[in-house]
């Protein structure tokens, strides 16, 4: 770095100890794919069961389990993706990939619960013959179903946002179901068959309130935000307060490629006549065991 001395000590540069190497979850990539498989087999059974029932709401968490396949299998091969290694190119691997196939499946969540209030509308202005009975087995069915995929997935890591993304898809199936079976016991009890499209726009309301989480957070990740809990004021002056030698840390950068792999920058300057090397490391073991980071490029120098 021009206008610095390092006095022939480039060891604030030393990258010793980390790994650019992906980080995938084998077991979230095995659960994710099992989830695909099952929403996918009873999208058809659900679809079928709309259309013999002229239910709405069975109809939306049959195109909502459309998009939960997709997601989940979009997930699925992020994470098989995000397994390749590193190149001279995407000198960080593939894992950033699952950040963008989260932001994508929030945004498909708004298509879907805007897709929902649409056709609710139209069938308050024109409500058709809904057979309660085939209704209420078919939404029972999926709602096992949707239990069980749940389930699954609470097994993966729960701090992945692209297992977060796919538990927000299927939450929104469950929804979706126990508004599908509360509409068919109104029908059934009373015949107002606009109770199905008025719930069904409220299962659409949760979804966008997931969906705007999600998309969220992807995004921020996306726009090389700090991390959640991360602050870089607070970094270097508790870095200034517990290295011995250290005068001052400056232009301080905190990002991630994903939720579970933040990355930092800084530049250290040290008093007079302190070795670089054992600051440079100081710090480094400062950030692992204090904020948890344990990729961290730190450029320790002295001022002219």
């Amino acid at each position: 770095m021009s206008g610095h001395n390092h006095n022939g000590d480039h060891s604030g540069h030393d990258h010793s100890g980390h790994s650019h190497a992906p980080t995938v979850n084998e077991s979230n990539r095995r659960r994710v794919g099992v989830a695909a498989v099952l929403t996918g087999l009873f999208v058809i059974v659900e679809v079928i069961g709309g259309m013999i029932s002229g239910s709405l709401a069975l109809i939306a968490d049959a195109g909502h389990m459309v998009t939960d396949f997709a997601a989940l299998a979009m997930a699925w091969g992020g994470f098989v993706i995000a397994q390749r290694p590193a190149t001279r190119r995407l000198t960080f691997g593939y894992d950033r990939f699952s950040i963008l196939v989260a932001f994508v499946n929030g945004l498909t969540l708004f298509l879907v619960a805007g897709w929902i209030v649409w056709e609710a509308f139209g069938r308050l202005a024109d409500p058709g013959e809904i057979l309660a009975g085939p209704m209420l087995w078919v939404a029972i069915a999926g709602l096992f179903v949707n239990l069980a995929v749940f389930q699954i997935l609470r097994g993966a890591d729960t701090h992945n946002l692209n297992v977060r993304g796919a538990m927000l898809h299927v939450l929104g199936d469950l929804l979706g179901s126990a508004a599908a079976i509360l509409a068919a016991l109104i029908i059934m009890a009373t015949g107002w068959v606009a109770a199905d499209p008025i719930l069904s726009v409220l299962v659409a309301l949760l979804i966008l309130k997931s969906a705007w989480g999600l998309v969220k957070e992807s995004a921020h990740i996306l726009l090389e935000g700090a991390p959640e809990g991360i602050d870089t004021d607070a970094i270097a002056n508790d870095l200034v307060a517990s290295v011995e030698g250290l005068q001052s840390v400056e232009h301080v950068h905190a990002w991630c490629i994903t939720p579970e792999r933040p990355m930092l920058t800084l530049d250290a300057y040290v008093e007079d006549g302190v070795r670089l090397a054992p600051v440079n490391r100081a710090i480094k073991a400062r950030l692992s065991n204090t904020f948890g980071i344990d990729h961290a490029t730190v450029d320790v120098m002295r001022r002219d």
